[in-house]
């Protein structure tokens, strides 16, 4: 064994020996290095695979995505038409795949019948995203064609579940919908679609250029090619976009632009910034962790200095101290790490239980070996970073002796390290303050009805089981009646799509005219929202109708065609007032029949709770065929359905009630049920999940900052225990002592206060896009967190002030 590896074992047993004398200590550096350690590993974890992590396809950064972007659209999207033209002059695209926009339902027809989620690919899309198969392979360009064989890929998920992961799954067949498909691959463990979209199948996508015209809409994904950028390759479809606009409707064309962005853009949205915010909270909470602890090893090493005296004066070298003391920050750490690992095992569990829908990644976050190399980078830096500063404050051979210029160094460090974390704290409370205000004011936006005492169920028909109009039509006609006869109902209705979640159709402004009034000039009024819905829709939601009438059942006639406008597009329509009883007519809609307006409704929101609501209009469910009934596919669409009750009894009976019924009419239709108030509350579920994480982290660094607070303004009472008993003695009363020791937590408090303020309006304008009807540098929070932060510190700092106001001064003067 060598000299070296000798040193470090005795300094490991002499630190081991020195932190068994003084559990306190230890337990309290141990503890805060396992808070810092153990959350900043857990958001890692969760934020590791959106901000940092390559994703699984070959040369990511050349993966692109592009199309066109319409109005009430969040994705790219290419017809047919453009991407055949793509295909034929791929310009800056070394090679292009694409998708069929939506995924779908498809059955398994067979002894063990399930609904599986199925998506339609080009042959191509594997290879483009240099994913190949775990088994098998992809289709072929014979396969992917109209009428080809029927063959499918299958996520790893239901290899594993369905097929007990056989090997030779390759070759099988599935019945999917009725007709026999053949198993060609399976897909590796790790894919994952540009789209996070979860897929079951993949099925060939089969486009036919002679016939398709314009076609289906696509989502595309390209490879660019070497060297060149995403401004570039925009540059270069310029004129490939204006030849795709001369196949857009002229109504459309100004509402269309050309977006071309990296993968990782589309696939994180708006969470890189919350993912920021969060690790940069839990890594600020760290730096509190490591002041805090700097601040105990800094007052143990003020106990130690007769120690130091005596090891120089038996021959130890300044160096070989500085490696002690490094060497206990370095065991502390370790320790502390080993427990922060612990805790972020169990703190990712309740994360990942709490996440939001739709939070990219976060199902697939855990505590891997990427993950525990953070952890243990983190636990050393910050051993390094707590332990510097007490061994750089060892004082040299000659100064051991007489160390008060070495005790006021320290006392200016402690001070200053008190002032760091007070700021850093009112950073991360002032960061919670915004978001939870912002919370406040979201969950506070009038929706225009009333969700309370209604549950809302949701199901799509089978395209094998539904695919003629009469099929669809009888369950409807038998549904609604049966729905008005469940027990304790007050009220039903059945809709295409249902607010405030979006999701609704959508028609340019500019299609629609109004009798009497010059057509609206094209490419201007934006677009409208609108859906179908049967009479008792505006009841059951509670949406007032301010002009006219509802919908009522002569409306079903035949021959008749009638809408209700919202209350923003009846003024938009109708400046002058008056919208009762005039015509509209809507280009495509009922061979472009004149509409008579009935009635005016409320606003109601659509778009989600953050944005401002849009006009809409609303045509009535027949019951019978018209000529939008194949308008599109769900998740819009006959097809899709929303059943909406309006009850009085327990919502848990109510769904048993709704969901017994539909079974009653085809028991294989699976059934979505909820409250109103749960598809609110998971509307919400991102902002609160943001605004719950960054207040638990605040809460931490202040508990953190008090903790050193206390342990910084004890010390300074120990070590003016005489200062104090003179100043007793001589006739100083308790409370001018409590105001004298105060006063320096005071100055400390303050100078923090006003850094941290500094600091909040610097990195809040990063929460903007975070924030509803809040400004960064909203005084509220500011002044909120202020106040709690110093009311803190203050309660931090009064216990030690109260005890040296308690000390016996001749007791005191006894002992000196």
């Amino acid at each position: 064994m060598s000299i070296s590896v000798e040193i470090v074992i005795q300094d490991l047993r002499y630190a081991v020996r020195g932190l068994l004398r003084n559990p306190v200590f230890a337990l309290a550096a141990i503890a805060a290095t396992a808070l810092g350690v153990g959350t900043t590993t857990t958001v890692f974890s969760a934020v590791d695979r959106i901000l940092f992590r390559s994703l699984p396809y070959a040369h990511e950064d050349r993966l692109v995505s592009a199309g066109m972007m319409a109005p009430l659209d969040t994705n790219e999207f290419m017809f047919a038409s453009e991407y055949f033209d793509l295909r034929r002059d791929p310009g800056p695209f070394a090679e292009a795949t694409a998708f069929q926009a939506g995924d779908f339902d498809c059955d398994v027809t067979d002894r063990s019948p399930a609904r599986l989620r199925c998506l339609r690919f080009e042959s191509n899309f594997v290879h483009v995203l240099g994913l190949p198969p775990l088994l098998g392979r992809s289709f072929s360009s014979e396969e992917d064609r109209p009428n080809g064989p029927r063959v499918a890929l299958i996520s790893y998920g239901l290899w594993r579940s369905r097929f007990a992961a056989d090997p030779d799954v390759i070759g099988r067949s599935i019945p999917l919908d009725d007709a026999s498909t053949t198993i060609v691959g399976v897909l590796p463990a790790d894919f994952v679609m540009p789209t996070l979209a979860s897929a079951d199948v993949l099925l060939p996508l089969a486009l036919n250029e002679a016939t398709e015209r314009e076609g289906r809409a696509l989502r595309v994904f390209a490879r660019l090619k070497p060297g060149i950028t995403v401004a570039q390759a925009k540059a270069q479809l310029g004129p490939h976009f204006r030849r795709a606009l001369e196949r857009v409707p002229p109504q459309f064309r100004k509402e269309v632009s050309l977006r071309i962005r990296p993968i990782r853009d589309r696939q994180l949205g708006d969470a890189r910034v919350a993912s920021l915010a969060l690790f940069g909270s839990v890594l600020a909470v760290l730096l509190i962790a490591c002041a805090n602890i700097t601040n105990l090893l800094l007052a143990r090493a003020m106990s130690r200095a007769r120690e130091f005296a005596m090891r120089t004066a038996l021959g130890a070298s300044r160096r070989r101290l500085i490696q002690q003391t490094l060497t206990e920050s370095l065991l502390l750490a370790g320790v502390g790490g080993a427990a922060g690992c612990a805790l972020a095992y169990a703190m990712l569990r309740l994360v990942v239980a709490i996440a939001p829908g739709g939070l990219p990644l976060i199902d697939k976050a855990a505590i891997d070996l990427r993950v525990l190399a953070f952890a243990l980078a983190a636990s050393l830096a910050s051993g390094l970073l707590f332990g510097v500063a007490p061994a750089l404050h060892i004082p040299e051979n000659n100064l051991l002796g007489n160390c008060r210029s070495t005790g006021r160094a320290r006392g200016r460090l402690r001070s200053a390290l008190v002032v760091i974390q007070i700021a850093v704290s009112m950073i991360l409370l002032t960061g919670a303050a915004l978001l939870l205000r912002s919370l406040w004011k979201l969950e506070g936006v009038p929706l225009g009805m009333e969700t309370e005492h209604v549950v809302a169920a949701h199901f799509v028909l089978g395209k094998q089981r539904y695919g003629q109009d009469a099929q669809q039509l009888a369950l409807f006609n038998e549904l609604e009646p049966r729905l008005s006869a469940l027990p304790g109902v007050s009220a039903t209705a059945i809709t295409d799509t249902l607010p405030p979640s979006g999701g609704m159709r959508a028609r340019p402004r500019t299609t629609i005219r109004v009798e009497g009034q010059p057509d609206v000039p094209e490419g201007t009024g934006g677009m409208l929202g609108w859906r179908y819905v049967t009479p008792g829709y505006f009841t059951t939601l509670g949406i007032p109708i301010l002009d006219g009438r509802p919908f009522a059942e002569q409306d079903r006639d035949p021959g008749a065609l009638s809408v209700v406008l919202s209350e923003s597009l009846a003024r938009s329509l109708f400046p002058n007032g008056g919208p009762i009883g005039r015509h509209l007519s809507m280009r495509g809609f009922e061979n472009d029949r004149w509409a008579t307006v009935i009635g005016v409704s409320g606003d109601v929101k659509n778009d989600g709770l953050a944005n401002a609501g849009s006009p809409e209009y609303y045509v009535l469910r027949k019951k019978t065929i018209d000529l939008t009934f194949h308008a599109s596919e769900p998740p819009t669409g006959w097809r899709s359905a929303t059943v909406v009750v309006r009850t009085g009894l327990d919502p848990a009976i109510a769904a048993g009630s709704i969901r017994a019924l539909i079974a009653s009419l085809d028991q294989t239709l699976p059934v979505e049920v909820q409250t109103m108030r749960q598809r609110l509350h998971e509307i919400n579920q991102r902002p609160r999940f943001n605004a719950v994480l960054l207040s638990s982290f605040a809460a931490a660094g202040i508990w953190l900052a008090g903790l050193g607070l206390f342990g910084v303004m004890s010390l300074l009472v120990t070590q003016r225990t005489r200062e104090i008993g003179v100043r007793m003695a001589l006739g100083a009363t308790p409370q001018r002592i409590v105001a004298f020791t105060l006063r320096h937590a005071t100055r400390w408090t303050a100078a923090g206060l006003l850094a941290g303020f500094v600091g909040s309006l610097a990195t809040a304008r990063w929460l903007r896009s975070l924030l509803f009807q809040v400004d960064p540098a909203d005084p509220g929070a500011i002044a909120l967190a202020m106040l709690l932060l110093a009311a803190f510190a203050f309660a931090a700092a009064a216990g030690p002030a109260y005890r040296a106001s308690r000390l016996d001064p001749m007791e005191t003067l006894r002992q000196e």
